[in-house]
This record gives structure tokens, sequence and C-alpha cells, in this order.
């Protein structure tokens, strides 16, 4: 039976100091309604301190997103709270990212203890964590059973350049398998989202990402999602790479078959392409398994994995896991970063990678998946004119409805729960790996809330 738990309005004491201006907002907030009940959550008012910190910095931000107006100062665990001290249940997780839940103790205090040990020194020199990272990286993807032949590792800073790296290095493998020149193509799948610096935005193919930029890098095209018929036209001698998320995250959380991503694979063997499985938002534990194709024969593996997001819990840092077939072929000066592989980063991520390469952890993914999709078909069959599909696996999910989702996601804010969107009219749920059971039933009870009160 789905329960609630109360939530408690009770800060942490970092949240507690806030002024007595944020407090007297807070129930000046309170008094708003949504029909007989008041809202515990409404958005800032124009008085608020929220409303006050946007007001004054605003203008100096480059305005690249569009933000409702509250404004996060603290979290821990599964929940955020604001400027007015209200208290959020997060199913975002930072979009995929805070896998480990928000201001996790064992990475604060390896802040803490590496700051004031070393935090960068340069890529000149050997550093105590690069090579570890890269041990456990490649050390848990065998043992997982994902990507059999994984072998090197390239530490950077974000999912976009991980994407760059594998980009790059898979133009140097056709270079060298043919030397012509001529085999520089690459393809990437519609409703993809590989980041937004020039080469992995010219693999995403979205007018609305790439429009304002073009034109795009030349060589990139562009196929269907799940089309096995229309592989070997796609991906001809002339393809050197060919990247892919098994899941894709930003287009709608839909889920490559085994069957799509199998003969892919068999193709890009054929013609002496490289495979890149973007596990950016999919990976690291988020479906169960270390990584989202870990399921798959030998023969589907990829040359080469890239991930971020969950990798530093919110502290910047991606790698691109490769094998031999493509290490081999990267030669000195080939590429290059300033701050990636710094010690900090990779210190943090070496904690990461150990706590989410949990078994217990990972099963308690599954667990917490079949309690979302079960209440998501209960929910289904209350709003069936609402809720047409369920996607996704393990703690990245998605529901398909047939109109903007934007409303709900405000009605949910506004009574304590953070969900984003994803896609064409798609809700995403991406919660902490960490996020309790108790805390699931009680966020979706406030979801089902919000569709009420949007009906």
């Amino acid at each position: 039976m789905a329960f609630r738990l109360p939530v408690r309005r009770i800060a942490p004491a970092g949240v507690r100091g806030l002024s007595s201006q944020a407090t007297a907002a807070s129930n000046r907030s309170r008094n708003v309604t949504s029909g007989d009940a008041p809202l515990p959550n409404p958005d800032p008012s124009e008085d608020s301190p929220s409303a006050s910190l946007v007001k004054d910095y605003s203008r100096y931000m480059l305005a690249t997103y569009a933000r409702p107006p509250l404004v996060f100062v603290k979290g821990e665990g599964s929940y955020l709270w604001d400027a007015e001290n209200r208290q959020y249940l997060d199913f975002t997780a930072g979009i995929a990212v805070n896998g480990l839940g928000h201001s996790d103790p064992g990475l604060a205090k390896i802040i803490v203890d590496q700051a004031q040990t070393l935090w960068h020194a340069s890529n000149l020199y050997f550093n105590k964590w690069t090579g570890p990272l890269s041990q456990i990286l490649v050390e848990k993807t065998l043992e997982s059973g994902a990507m059999h032949d994984a072998a090197t590792v390239f530490v950077c800073n974000s999912g976009s350049e991980a994407n760059e790296a594998a980009i790059k290095f898979s133009r140097k493998v056709g270079k060298i398998v043919d030397p012509t020149g001529e085999k520089y193509e690459f393809v990437s799948f519609r409703n993809s989202f590989h980041g937004r610096t020039m080469g992995s935005l010219s693999a995403t193919p979205n007018p609305k990402y790439q429009e304002p930029f073009a034109p795009m890098l030349p060589g990139f095209k562009y196929g269907t999602y799940n089309d096995v018929g229309a592989i070997n036209d796609l991906v001809t001698e002339k393809t050197c790479g060919v990247i892919i998320e098994p899941i894709q995250g930003e287009g709608g959380v839909n889920v490559a078959t085994d069957e799509f991503l199998t003969a892919l694979a068999k193709r890009c063997r054929q013609v002496g392409a490289v495979l890149i499985y973007d596990e950016i938002q999919c990976g690291l534990s988020r479906t169960g398994t270390l990584w989202a194709h870990g399921h798959l024969p030998k023969e589907a593996h990829p040359d080469i994995v890239t991930t971020a997001k969950a990798l530093g819990n919110g502290f910047p840092v991606g790698a691109t896991i490769v094998n031999n077939h493509v290490s081999e072929k990267i030669k000195i000066g080939d590429h290059g970063t300033t701050f990636g592989g710094n010690p900090m980063a990779c210190r943090l991520a070496h904690y990461v990678v150990r706590q989410l390469a949990n078994p217990a952890l990972q099963q308690g993914v599954v667990s917490k998946s079949k309690i979302f999709t079960d209440r998501f078909e209960r929910m289904k069959e209350r709003f069936p004119e609402l809720i047409t599909e369920i996607r996704g696996r393990g703690l990245i999910l998605g529901l398909q409805l047939t109109q903007d989702p934007n409303p709900i996601v405000k009605a949910a804010r506004e009574r304590g729960l953070l969900v984003i969107t994803c896609g064409t009219n798609t809700l995403r749920f991406v919660p902490p790996l960490t996020v309790s059971e108790a805390e699931i039933e009680s966020g979706l009870d406030i979801l089902e809330e919000a569709i009420e009160a949007t009906r």
C-alpha cells in the first residue's frame, strides 16, 4: 500500500541560520492555496530572499537557462532546501549527477583533506590519483561483465569533453585504418544528446541546439534509433566512428534494443568503425549494473565508453575508457587537457566508483525501480488519457504524456517534489541511487497530487 511520510520542514543548521526575512517570506508564501489546500512550497514571491538574489545577480549571468524563481542553498541526501528554508524531495539528482545524494559525507571529507594536500599540478607531471582512478574504472568495468577489453582511460572535466575525446580518437583510428583520408564520417542517432561543444554538438541532431551555431562539423550522419534495417546503409566503409546512448536521456528515456546494439556493433566491426557507448547519463549503476550495456554479449561491446555526471557526484570530472584497438593508435600529443585528471577530481571519482560499484547498491537500484514502475502502472490506469507509456530501466525512467508536462512539474515543485522533463512531453525521473523506498513512495504520492491538481 502506498503511504505518505510527513515531510520534515526543519532545515539543517546551515540553513536554519537564514535571516528572519526568509522566515517571514516563507510564512507569507504558505498562505498561497491551490483549490482548498494550501501549497507547502509555492514559488517564491517577488519580495522573497530568493527573488532578491535573482534580481541582484541575474543581470551579470549570461542567460542560457530558463529557471524557476527558487534558489537552493543546502542539500543533504535526497533533499534540497531553498533560501526560504523549505525542503524539496529531489528526483532529479542534478540531472543524474548526484548518484550518492547531496553532500555525501565521504566526499566532503576527501575534499577537505585533498584541498589541504594537492589540488592541481597539470598533466606535465604524474600525480597520486589519476592512475588509481584509471585502474578502478578499467577493473570494475571488466569485473562487471561490460566492455570486456577495456584497457586505458583518458580523464577530463565533463561529459562533452569525454565525447570530444571519443570523436577525436575515432577520427585518428580512421586515418590509420585508411590512410587515404576517406574514412572520416561519424554516425549518431536522432533524439540523442552528446554535448554542446562543436564536436559533440555535431553528433546531437536536434535543430534547437544546432541551428544557432550552424554549420556543424563536416562528416556527421544521423540515423534512426532502433532501426536495424537501416544500419548497413548508414554505417559504411567511410565511417570512422559511431556514437550511441544505450538509453537516451535527454531524448526521452528511449531504450536501445539488444538486437539493435548487437547489429550495430557487428556492422562496426565489418567496416572497421569505432563503436562508442555514451553512458554519461545511463551509466555508473543507474540501471542496476555498472554500465547499461553490461548485459549484452561480448560481440555487442563497444570500443569506447564515455562517462561523467555521476562520476564526480557534482565535482567536474569525465572519462573516456578505450580498448587497445583504440589506445595503441593514440600517441603523445594527440590530445590533452589542462585541468583533467587533477588529483582532487580523481580522488573524488575514485571514491565514487568504489561506492557505485557496490553490488548491494546495484541490487537496491533494481528493487527501487520496481517501486517506481509499479506506481507508474497504477497512475497509468488512473490517468489513461494522460500517461501513455513507461520507459527506462533502473532509476532512469520516463513517463510519456499526451500533453506538456511543465504544469505538472510546477505543481509538484510547489508541493515539495522536484522532477524534470525530456524529449517531447516526457517526465524524467533520475533520483539519487541512495534514495530510500519511503522517499520514493512519498514523492510519488506528491506526483499524483500534482497530476490531479492539473487535470
